[in-house]
């Protein structure tokens, strides 16, 4: 089943963010294009990777109207510990979510019962709430932030000029497509 148009779920979930403890709901995320970025676990091998790559973009996606919350099914004890012992996730400003029931991580379809992690999956979420683009892939594979970056500006062209399509490996101030009969065939 796509999760393309999904509309969130009501959460609250707890989060480490800047040093601190704060509750992260649906209702943060609207209003402003959003990435929830879900992996497996703290303390362990691809995510932490992961994680910095996001953080030295997290200039960029904020530039674009976009808030990045990382999201796993650990306790913000968790992120907070790795936050300090760690020096990718040391450099991480963005919120650290804690789905520990994993409700969010199953809305999304990105719950492994059997594992009771969450899977590496990226959602876009756009000011209503609803998600545009989102990948699930492999636990053993990391995820490249300049293409997901590149993924939130396509997809906030999309949602401002609906008459237009963003061709493959397009970025901003590229030529778009307008859908007509007359392109059938022509690329």
């Amino acid at each position: 089943m796509s999760m393309l148009q999904h509309n969130l779920i009501d959460f609250s979930v707890e989060a480490y963010h800047d040093g601190a403890l704060e509750t992260i709901g649906k209702e943060d995320l609207l209003g402003h294009w959003s990435l929830l970025f879900f992996y497996p676990a703290g303390f362990s091998f691809v995510c932490p990777t992961e994680l910095e790559d996001l953080q030295d973009h997290y200039a960029e996606f904020k530039k674009a109207g976009c808030e990045i919350y990382s999201v796993s099914c650990d306790t913000q004890w968790v992120h907070k510990a790795w936050h300090d012992a760690n020096e990718k996730i040391g450099k991480v400003q963005y919120p650290m979510l804690a789905d520990t029931t994993g409700k969010l991580a199953r809305d999304l379809k990105t719950y492994n019962e059997e594992s009771g992690l969450a899977e590496r999956g990226d959602f876009i979420i756009d000011p209503e709430g609803k998600v545009v683009a989102y990948e699930v892939i492999s636990s053993n594979v990391g995820r490249n932030a300049e293409e997901i970056l590149r993924r939130v500006k396509a997809s906030q062209f999309v949602y401002e000029h609906g008459d237009q399509v963003c061709p493959a490996k397009w970025e901003p101030g590229d030529e778009t497509l307008e859908p007509s009969l007359d392109l059938v065939g022509e690329l």
